[in-house]
């Protein structure tokens, strides 16, 4: 079946005139759905060219569902009544929604405005919006893109909210997946083996815990999932949903859920807090569907500035702004003299200085990191040291940025909020209570409840070094508890982590805290209103130290109170409403994952890094790991800037024909990375100010937006040499391939080229 424009319209103008009562059709400039009278997305239309209809003919799409999560069960749409651009939707349990649906000119906005009665109704959710495409997997923002040259269509939806998160509402821990599903992008050249099953599940590879070893996949029919906002069904098509909880009443959750897991990460359960005014009543969406080569600068970034959402800015222009990525500077070494000048040569603007020490949030110092005089001298110079805030003024001179590596919402011991006067806001998996008076040298602790005291605390890693308990103000570690009454915590240890070790009474509070992961990332969890405190304190560091870049390194702990997305997002726009309040200019971050919550306010995912990344000598994403690969599919179908991590040392040995091919690939996948320099290895590199050089004219071409689309594709061919020269009158480039050292074929290049 075949639809256009010209048939699309006359049938809204024939539903508009007769007013009946049958299947609406409802349309934006390019993308247009058909909604039958049960409340079902029945028509999914491109526009702009004779499409086929990409709502699968078996498998309709409600617009709205609802979930109960006591009974474990969706209710969908039986009946609906669109009047005045709104839908009445009845459900099987009795509850009527009234969604506003409003055509804008790029997408149409979906808005729960009521739902009467509620009958046990826990969660709503939008969709799950069933397609036809099997190309690309937007799982993390929520889209299906079929990227072919005859079809060029993707079809998607953000939330508008920060409480409607990607995912579906009986998932109630909303911790976020984890491991691969099988699924191919292309089915003629990437087949599944008949041995696989689209969607089928498995997990990550390695141990658990060394991040590296979890990419171990290299075949392309294996993706790796960052979000469950997309789903693909038995046959690979692509299904987009959001869901929206009521969050004013705790729940006992189960994390992660949903997920194959290693047994080191075994799920655990949790009390998650009550929120105060979060409800899903207001749950909003944008629907959308565009040619896939206008998808993110016209459509995705036209919903963001109409609706309000987090629009960060990077060097003039918006971050998700492909002509706008850019490497980045990762120190080594310790000294830091040179620094500012091989940035300013290369074009560059930001050098994170991941040779000092892991930067816990500690709201005790201010956000002054150096002391409150700046009287830590931490960036060494031959001409004498600097302090934090000193080194970034120096560098804001220039324009240019001092970013550091923190360990997120990680509450490390010594800091304000943990040790040794812990907070009363540390996030808390279960309250038990004392059923016998305590002195401060007692270790026979004993509780009302021993239900889930089993568990070694956080579904992450499982330390056992921190699996503790709060009582008033003392930190008690413990490992076990007793099956049968009286029930009491067993291998106590009093007064953990210099906590002081006191008398309390009967009827105290047990609290079992919610930690990170040990070693260099160990700390306990804020519960939301501290999150929102830490949050605040990021952007003091920005404006008392200077700082305008942070790597949040275990990036996952946002996920631990419980929240998912509605955490990360949270987090995220108080720190970057703090900033703005101070008048800093957007916060520049990349971290250890990418999620639904942070991809609006996410710069870059400069992770991982080396040849389990991308091999520039074999000229291959990951040689060791699947990484490069998995990251690399990750990022792109999500209109996200992909990323070599921290990569490509300047050193004795490094030639100028490695870098001509690091940035044409760069350019032609739209990536990213870290570039690893250390003072002493550039200075031994003979070709350093050439390298330079290429760096520079190829980021200049790239920000000028010089490169057409059919041009990038090129860029993406290893087996192909570059290299890019500025025209002798400055009105462009010329972009040489190369064989042997000879200059085989050229492009021009001009700004803005539209080819």
């Amino acid at each position: 079946m075949k639809k256009n424009f010209i048939s699309l319209a006359a049938i809204v103008l024939l539903l508009s005139a007769c007013g009946m009562e049958g299947s609406r059709s409802f349309k934006t400039d390019r993308f247009g759905i058909d909604v039958d009278n049960r409340g079902y997305i029945t028509g999914m239309w491109n526009l702009t060219r004779e499409s086929r209809n990409f709502s699968p003919a078996d498998q309709p799409s409600p617009l709205l569902s609802l979930y109960d999560e006591d009974l474990k069960r969706y209710y969908y749409p039986q009946k609906a009544v669109y009047r005045d651009g709104k839908y009445r939707l009845e459900y099987e349990n009795g509850s009527v929604a009234t969604v506003c649906l409003d055509e804008k000119d790029r997408y149409f906005k979906l808005k729960l405005e009521s739902l009467e009665p509620r009958n046990g109704i826990d969660d709503v959710q939008w969709g799950s919006y069933y397609t036809n495409i099997d190309n690309l997997l937007g799982e993390i923002i929520g889209v299906a893109r079929d990227t072919s040259a005859a079809v060029g269509y993707a079809i998607g939806a953000l939330a508008l909210d920060d409480n409607t998160i990607g995912g579906e509402a009986r998932y109630t821990s909303e911790t976020g997946p984890s491991g691969y599903i099988a699924h191919s992008p292309d089915h003629a050249n990437h087949p599944l083996p008949l041995t696989l099953v689209e969607g089928q599940q498995f997990t990550m590879g390695g141990d658990g815990i060394n991040d590296v070893a979890f990419y171990n996949r290299k075949e392309s029919y294996y993706r790796i999932l960052y979000g469950n906002t997309a789903y693909v069904d038995c046959n690979g098509r692509i299904h987009i949903r959001y869901h929206s909880r009521d969050r004013r009443k705790g729940k006992m959750i189960y994390s992660p859920e949903g997920n194959p897991v290693f047994q080191n990460n075994e799920p655990n359960h949790m009390m998650r807090q009550d929120v105060p005014g979060v409800d899903f009543i207001g749950s909003s969406i944008a629907l959308w569907g565009s040619p896939d080569s206008t998808a993110l600068m016209e459509v995705i970034e036209n919903i963001v500035l109409n609706e309000g959402l987090p629009h960060p800015m990077f060097n003039g222009k918006w971050v998700k702004d492909p002509s706008n990525f850019m490497p980045d500077v990762r120190t080594y070494g310790g000294l830091q003299d040179s620094f500012p000048s091989y940035v300013k040569q290369m074009g560059l603007k930001v050098i994170h200085t991941y040779d000092q020490p892991f930067l816990h949030a500690d709201r005790g110092n201010g956000g002054y990191i150096d002391g409150p005089n700046h009287e830590k001298k931490r960036y060494h110079f031959t001409s004498g040291d600097l302090s934090t805030r000193e080194y970034a003024d120096l560098l804001a001179k220039d324009g240019l940025i001092l970013g550091r590596t923190s360990i997120s919402n990680s509450m490390a011991p010594g800091t304000k909020d943990c040790s040794p006067v812990p907070s009363d806001s540390i996030c808390i998996l279960h309250r038990r209570y004392l059923t016998e008076n305590l002195n401060e040298k007692d270790t026979l602790i004993y509780i009302d409840d021993p239900t889930h005291l089993e568990e070694i605390a956080c579904w992450e890693g499982h330390s056992k070094e921190l699996n503790m308990v709060k009582i008033g103000k003392e930190l008690i570690h413990y490992l076990g508890v007793t099956k049968e009454k009286p029930y009491r915590l067993m291998n106590v240890t009093r007064g953990y982590w210099d906590t002081e070790a006191v008398t309390h009474a009967k009827g105290d509070a047990v609290d079992k805290l919610q930690p990170a992961v040990g070693g260099g990332y160990t700390g306990l969890i804020p519960n939301l209103e501290l999150q929102d405190e830490i949050a605040h304190h990021y952007a003091d560091i920005c404006k008392n130290s200077g700082l305008g870049m942070f790597d949040y390194d275990g990036q996952e702990f946002f996920f631990h109170t419980g929240f998912g997305g509605y955490g990360v997002k949270r987090f995220f726009r108080e720190m970057f409403a703090q900033a703005k309040a101070y008048g800093l200019p957007d916060i520049r971050f990349t971290g250890a994952t990418l999620s639904e919550g942070a991809w609006h306010y996410q710069s870059i995912w400069n992770v991982g890094g080396g040849l389990n990344i991308y091999d520039v000598k074999k000229r291959v994403w990951g040689s060791t790991t699947s990484q490069g690969k998995d990251l690399r599919d990750v990022t792109y179908a999500n209109f996200f800037p992909s990323s070599f991590g921290a990569n490509f040392p300047i050193t004795k040995n490094t030639t100028v024909e490695d870098f001509e091919h690091i940035e044409a690939t760069a350019i032609g996948y739209g990536v990213t990375y870290n570039m690893t320099l250390g003072q002493k290895d550039v200075e031994s590199c003979p070709q350093k100010y050439a390298i330079f050089h290429v760096i520079r004219i190829w980021e200049e071409a790239r920000r000028a937006n010089a490169f057409p689309t059919y041009i990038r594709k090129m860029l993406q061919n290893p087996a192909l040499s570059w290299r890019l020269e500025t025209k002798a009158d400055n009105s462009g480039w010329t972009l040489y391939q190369m064989d042997n050292g000879k200059k085989v074929r050229s492009f021009d290049l001009c700004t803005d080229n539209k080819q």
